[in-house]
């Protein structure tokens, strides 16, 4: 079976992370990902579900591909 958008493909996986920015002791800028779920695709590529085990404070969550080696 061909699919023309390999990035959504049915059985690709995508973690969720909720990302924090901060500024450390010498006051440059870092951040803190902290992985809160995971997220599949729909088959027809329109779509996710997701499922997750905490919320962000600050309303920001980043999903990103999972890639296999």
């Amino acid at each position: 079976m061909s699919n023309k958008n390999p990035v959504t493909a049915a059985g690709d996986r995508y973690d969720v992370y909720v990302v924090e920015d901060y500024k450390d002791k010498s006051g440059e800028d870092k951040s803190t990902w902290t992985r809160v779920g995971a997220a599949w695709p729909h088959k027809d590529g329109k779509g996710f579900n997701a499922e997750l085990r905490a919320l962000p404070v600050n309303g920001k969550l980043v999903i990103r591909r999972v890639e296999i080696q």
